[in-house]
Parts: structure tokens; sequence; C-alpha cells
């Protein structure tokens, strides 16, 4: 029997991607996700900053890391520095802050082809899913698992979940981008 569900939660799980990959973008405010994407080389591995010590967002345009470590301070600093994030850490003892600087125009302009790309690229993966929707009720219908009618309801139903996720991506696009070009 088809599993229509398990399509649902794959279409789900691709949105929370979208979203937290939307998350770690530099918009102009602080924010603790931004340092998501940026991994430090410690203890003979690769980890996530917040493993490292505690993040927080005391101002708008400030984030500090209040790392647990002092061996690790200056492992964080450089692999910081090293990320595109373009951040500029200034070292207190086991006190990382972070100025979040203005974005300029052209850097605005920048992040929104970025997210477009990042939200294409989640609309073709929604789009690859209902396509292997489809397909593995192709299958069942040749199978004679399930009837032409059953098919057909299914196909429908895949296509409304895909259709109420692309607009849901869109949405996002939008709402990230006003976040961004707002000064």
């Amino acid at each position: 029997m088809f599993k229509e569900n398990i399509y649902n939660d794959k279409m789900k799980k691709t949105f929370d991607v979208f979203l937290k990959e939307l998350s770690s973008l530099r918009t102009g405010r602080a924010n603790a996700n931004m340092l998501d994407i940026v991994k430090v080389d410690v203890y003979g591995q690769k980890m996530p900053i917040n493993q490292l010590g505690s993040i927080t967002t005391p101002e708008p345009r400030m984030i500090n890391i209040q790392v647990w470590d002092f061996n690790n301070v200056a492992l964080i600093d450089t692999a910081i520095k090293k990320s595109e994030l373009g951040l500029n850490p200034q070292i207190d003892g086991q006190l990382i802050r972070l100025p979040v600087p203005d974005l300029s125009e052209e850097r605005r302009n920048e992040i929104k082809k970025l997210i477009k790309s990042m939200g294409e690229k989640c609309k073709i993966s929604i789009r690859n899913i209902r396509r292997e929707a489809n397909d593995e009720l192709k299958k069942l219908l040749k199978s004679k698992d399930i009837s032409e009618d059953d098919e057909k309801k299914f196909e429908k139903k895949i296509q409304i979940v895909t259709d109420e996720n692309i607009k849901k991506i869109d949405d996002k696009i939008i709402s990230k981008e006003k976040e961004i070009m707002t000064i």
C-alpha cells in the first residue's frame, strides 16, 4: 500500500533544512544561529562553536561567546576569521565579542540572490520527492496493488502537499528578503 506520510515527512524535513540554512545567513542583526556553519578544529575533530562555549546576543549588533576552555579561544577566533561571515572577533580573556556590522547595499543584493538560490534548491528537492512518490504510485498501479482511482487520489494529495511546501518556501524567501533589505 502507498504510504504518503513518508513523502510528507521528507518534504517537511527538506523545508526544515532550508529554514536552518536561512537562519545561518547574516542579516545585519546579531543571531546566534549565524555561527552554526562555523566548525572549529579541536580535540582532533571539527566541532560547532555552541559545543565549546555559550553563545548570547546581548545587543542587536553583538554576539558574545563565553568559551569554556581557555585553550579553545584562539581556535574559535581563527575559525570565525576563516569563515565567510565577515565578522571580526574581539577577545577579552575567555569572552569573544563579535560585533555585527551593517550590511552594504551590494552585500544585501548578494544575500538576496543567495536566498533565492537556496529556495530554488529546496523547491527542486521537494519536486524530486513528488516525482519519487508518483513513480512509486505507477509501480503500485502496474503491480495492481492500487486501483487507477487510488493512484489519481494519491497523486492529487501529493500535489497538494507539494504546492503547500512550495508556497511556504516562497513566503519564507519574501520575508527573509524584506528582513535583509530593512536597514
